[in-house]
């Protein structure tokens, strides 16, 4: 990139448990609470976004094009046009990046991104035999003819189809995500007891993270119960309790006989939503702004869907290449926890000679993580993910940290189902 992009300001919603304390909220209206938030706190008006781009994964058939709905639910003028991005788990990572093409060709000159997903509310959906059924009742015209149609009703017809079980499982390797995590469990022989360690330490970072308030700089609050009376404030997943004893008693969830990964050591289905209003770095300069940050660069890899949890070390190499890092440049690193399995593989990866040369096509590793500076505020095992919002969410984590700790260079990166991988090099100087 010639320019660095101007992260202005990021904001986003704690995050909750599917099915607590979010889970009445659509991820359209959770969207449109953190943009209207995002343009309340920036110091333009609504009139200067040019647009909206936002990442989701499920989709919701009530709000089809998300982004648009989100734009007006949020009281942006109807002339701002809004599109909604799916890269899986890289969504809300993937409309950031896609608004830097926009700013970087002029094309667009401020923008909102961000993710918003609802996991609490993907659907049930009804069974073929069932949608049949349905359909020839409907074009039944006589009495008869419907009590005919009945008659072949059976119970098993209502057997539901679990929506979010079919959008995490790959449809080219046929693998749920968490037997992706256990293929990589074998592949590293990573133990059991090493994933609830790691577990039990997301928690305690994130823990400690909350009784500092470290979070409230990007936390809005959210409105929740019936008459919206009751302020969400925290994000609901992390566990002051967490212990290994408590981590060791929970079997295998995805491979019940030979398994590794638990419910303890994978993330949680979560709800929440994040964005960012980005611009160019000349345009913030000329309006006297202090960015939050800059995004670098950044880089997107491919790889085999049943190793998915590999893509940050794959992306981690392309993004070091396009920008002439190292892996010893960066002060802290923001890897994706979506199962301890994969981070572990993945610090195996980044550190291995024989990993580049035999999957990377580079002679050299792509560089140890310094296990200080990962993660260094807990992540998605405690925190939670939001699939199509965790990408935005990294980045305003990693900022304000970065901030915080008053360095300069981070390297955010996640796994994507389906078989990818994403990194952004941010700066905050």
């Amino acid at each position: 990139m010639k320019e660095r992009i101007a992260i202005v300001t990021g904001l986003r919603t704690p995050m909750g448990k599917a099915g607590g304390a979010l889970k009445d909220l659509g991820a359209d209206d959770l969207g449109a609470r953190i943009v209207k938030e995002v343009l309340e706190r920036s110091p333009l008006n609504a009139s200067d976004i040019d647009e909206v781009i936002m990442g989701n994964v499920a989709q919701p058939s009530n709000a089809a094009n998300i982004a648009r709905v989100v734009a007006l639910k949020a009281g942006l003028p109807i002339s701002i046009p809004a599109y909604t991005v799916h890269r899986n788990c890289a969504s809300g990572m993937e409309s950031i990046t896609s608004a830097a093409a926009k700013l970087m060709t002029g094309e667009a000159k401020v923008i909102i991104a961000g993710g918003t997903e609802s996991m609490s509310n993907i659907p049930f959906l009804y069974s073929k035999a069932m949608v049949a059924l349905f359909t020839e009742l409907g074009k039944a015209k006589t009495l008869s003819k419907k009590l005919a149609v009945l008659s072949r009703f059976r119970p098993s017809h209502l057997k539901p189809i679990i929506g979010v079980v079919e959008g995490l499982t790959d449809p080219v390797c046929g693998q749920i995500m968490g037997i992706t995590a256990e293929n990589l469990s074998r592949e590293f022989g990573i133990t059991r007891e090493a994933q609830d360690a790691f577990a039990l330490n997301s928690h305690k970072k994130t823990c400690a993270a909350q009784e500092k308030g470290l979070f409230n700089d990007e936390i809005v609050p959210i409105p929740t119960g019936p008459k919206l009376d009751i302020m969400h404030t925290e994000d609901e997943g992390p566990r002051k309790d967490q212990s290994l004893a408590a981590l060791a008693k929970l079997s295998p969830y995805f491979d019940r006989k030979r398994g590794t990964v638990t419910v303890g050591n994978a993330c949680p289905l979560t709800d929440g939503a994040a964005a960012v209003l980005l611009m160019m770095e000349s345009h913030a300069k000329r309006l006297g702004l202090k960015p939050l940050g800059y995004l670098n660069s950044f880089a997107y890899a491919g790889l085999e869907p049943h190793r998915m949890g590999l893509g940050p070390v794959y992306a981690a190499a392309k993004v070091l290449k396009l920008s002439g890092y190292k892996m010893s440049d960066f002060d802290l690193v923001e890897i994706n926890e979506a199962f301890a399995a994969q981070v572990i593989a993945n610090e195996i990866a980044f550190s291995s000679d024989q990993f580049a040369q035999t999957f990377l096509n580079q002679s050299k590793a792509v560089g140890a993580i310094d296990p200080q500076q990962l993660n260094v505020n807990g992540g998605a095992i405690a925190l939670g993910h939001p699939v199509g919002m965790t990408g935005t969410r990294l980045v305003i984590t990693q900022l304000l940290e970065l901030q915080r700790r008053k360095r300069f260079r981070g390297l955010a990166t996640l796994c994507v189902g389906g078989g990818q991988g994403a990194a952004l090099v941010l700066e905050t100087m």
